[in-house]
């Protein structure tokens, strides 16, 4: 009789935690967003947001946590919980280029995190205020070369795409420029409107109402093809043979995240890029469709954070 007693005992305690574990998500979840409001990718995870949501029952409350070039937000989701409630939604830039250039970073982007997947690809452009003298890729240079060092360009912060991106470009070009460091893509694109720095490199769409309204100048594309303004000419069309700049925007999860967690927020997120509403809506913004898998995207981010090591290497960029 003990036994059975303790045999029900034993099976009614198993069914009770059962219940008491309510399936995932049952509150809300937080994305940080190392990078500023309005900036490329913050603009690609709040279209697919809503969709995300109604997929998992469960609002997502974005929080922009900017500094240091995105090391403050990375850091933060480095160390969350986890247990599915605090995820990341950032670039490649705080996972292959910032960690490949300061070793102060404070997290390891193979080992901190556990992938869930990349969202779309991001396309670049050269864009400068009209008030700058040069109107296309060849002017641009023999503007740096006759005046060295003396062209400032901004980006969003030191080790951030923008940065690498112009480094890449002047390297390729022999000629030298002077960085200036804003704190996030947002406030360096305000910079060049403005007219208090020449140019820059930002992700598409981020200058595209600037460029329509007149108050940037379109000085060529990043990319391999025309996909997102297809009168103007590429970099490499335009005088740098080769040249091309792109990013990603992904999301991921703090290390040690249960599988189950990490291919439901998966499963999300593919659902809603599959949707034609949010591929066209992306598409018509500039962006190319992605939606892999964990396993894929954990392989393109090692492969990847490789290659940025010997292009900062080889390119010889540096922190400031």
């Amino acid at each position: 009789m003990r036994r059975l007693v303790l045999a029900c005992a034993l099976v009614l305690g198993g069914v009770a935690a059962a219940m008491a574990q309510a399936p995932y998500p049952d509150r809300p979840i937080r994305v940080v967003m190392p990078l500023a409001a309005g900036s490329a990718v913050d603009v690609v995870f709040r279209i697919v947001a809503d969709p995300v949501e109604r997929a998992l029952g469960q609002r997502l409350v974005i929080e922009n946590q900017t500094g240091a070039s995105g090391i403050v937000g990375m850091r933060t989701g480095a160390r969350a919980a986890p247990d599915g409630y605090t995820l990341l939604a950032t670039n490649d830039a705080v996972l292959t280029m910032l960690p490949n250039l300061n070793s102060q970073a404070g997290y390891d982007p193979l080992r901190d995190f556990a992938p869930i997947g990349q969202i779309v690809q991001i396309r670049w452009a050269l864009v400068a205020h009209p008030g700058f003298a040069a109107t296309n890729v060849a002017e641009v240079i023999a503007q740096a070369r006759a005046r060295p060092g003396a062209i400032d360009y901004a980006s969003g912060g030191a080790g951030s795409p923008q940065h690498v991106a112009m480094e890449m470009f002047l390297q390729r070009a022999g000629v030298r420029m002077n960085h200036i460091s804003y704190r996030g893509a947002t406030p360096a694109l305000t910079g060049v409107v403005a007219g208090d720095v020449s140019l820059g490199f930002f992700g598409l769409p981020t200058p595209n109402a600037f460029i329509g309204e007149g108050r940037l100048r379109l000085i060529a594309t990043a990319g391999v093809g025309r996909e997102a303004f297809p009168d103007s000419p590429t970099i490499a069309e335009a005088g740098l043979p080769g040249f091309a700049f792109y990013t990603w925007a992904a999301l991921l999860a703090p290390a040690g995240t249960p599988a189950p967690i990490v291919s439901r927020l998966n499963t999300a997120l593919r659902e809603a890029l599959a949707l034609p509403a949010i591929r066209e809506r992306l598409e018509g913004l500039g962006y190319g469709i992605v939606g892999n898998t964990p396993e894929t995207f954990a392989q393109n981010l090692t492969r990847e954070h490789a290659a940025m090591a010997a292009l900062i290497r080889d390119a010889g960029i540096r922190m400031e």
